[in-house]
C-alpha cells in the first residue's frame, strides 16, 4: 500500500506564488521507481492533469501551467513538490498528488494513476 499526503495548500491573491508538498511511504514503495504527477480538481470540473515528473526525470505540464508552475522529485526524501508561480484565479482547485505504476507511463491522465492523496485546497482571489 503507498500513502501520498499532500501540505501546503492556502488563499492567496492572483500573482502570488504557493508550494505544494507531496510525501510518499510504503513498506515496499520505491519512490525513485514511480512515475509522480499533480492534479487538480475546481468544482463543478473533472479532474485535469496539471504536472508529472517520470523515474527518469522526463517532466511534462498542462499547456495552461507551463512556465509558472514547475515540478521536481526530491528521491532521497520521498517527496515531490509543485512550485506555482504568477497564480491566477483560475487554478483555484482541490490539487492532488498521484504515483502511477512502477517504471510506468508519465501521469497525464487519471486512469495512468494508481494512488492518489487526499487533495489539497488552493484558493486564488483576483
Amino acid at each position: 500500500q503507498v500513502q501520498l499526503v499532500e501540505s501546503g495548500g492556502g488563499l492567496v491573491q492572483a500573482g502570488d506564488s504557493l508550494r505544494l508538498s507531496c510525501a510518499a511511504s510504503g513498506r515496499t514503495f520505491r519512490f525513485s521507481n514511480y512515475p509522480m504527477g499533480w492534479f487538480r480538481q475546481a468544482p463543478g470540473k473533472e479532474r485535469e492533469f496539471v504536472a508529472t515528473i517520470r523515474w527518469n526525470g522526463a517532466i511534462y505540464y498542462e499547456d495552461s501551467v507551463k512556465g509558472r508552475f514547475t515540478i521536481s522529485r526530491d528521491n532521497a526524501k520521498n517527496t515531490v513538490v509543485l512550485q506555482m508561480n504568477s497564480l491566477k484565479p483560475e487554478d483555484t482547485a482541490v490539487y492532488y498528488c498521484a504515483a502511477g505504476r512502477e517504471y510506468g507511463m508519465p501521469l497525464t491522465r487519471r486512469s495512468d494513476s494508481v494512488y492518489w492523496g487526499q487533495g489539497t485546497q488552493v484558493t486564488v482571489s483576483s
